[in-house]
């Protein structure tokens, strides 16, 4: 694929999902996101210390109709797991209004690693993952 220009990749990632079987991990994105590699990397620094029941999670926010990237991504907290989560804000529950308009998939990857935490370090780290991520160059929503 190298040398082929974005709208190309997203045609053929296109196709590839279509005839996919099963066999896919949830964690792997749909889309090509420039930035990914950049949010592995932030969310790789940070680790939270025991067990719990809240999640820190990111959902890829579309932002093809403004200029510069096309995408974004909202970092938030819950109880509930990811995708959970994420269809609770395209529902409209206590949904963000950026996810309830923009929002495209849940970027499971990068977060992995900061499931089942303890609340209180949860909270930590999703404001202070929001502010990584913003420095690193991303447009970031929530995060507080």
């Amino acid at each position: 694929m190298r040398g082929d220009f974005a709208a190309r990749i997203e045609a053929d990632l296109e196709r590839l999902w279509q005839h996919a079987g099963q066999s896919i991990p949830d964690w792997l994105p749909m889309r090509h996101i420039s930035w990914l590699p950049a949010a592995y990397e932030v969310a790789a620094r940070f680790t939270a210390q025991g067990r719990g029941r809240s999640n820190v999670y990111l959902i890829l926010l579309d932002y093809s109709d403004r200029r510069g990237d096309d995408h974004g991504v909202y970092v938030g907290m819950s109880r509930y797991s990811p995708a959970q989560r994420f269809d609770q804000h395209k529902a409209g529950i206590r949904a963000a209004g950026a996810v309830l308009k923009r929002g495209l998939e849940v970027l499971t990857g990068p977060v992995l690693h900061l499931q089942k935490i303890p609340r209180g370090e949860a909270a930590r780290i999703e404001a202070a993952l929001a502010r990584a991520l913003a420095d690193a160059g991303i447009r970031v929503e929530g995060g507080h």
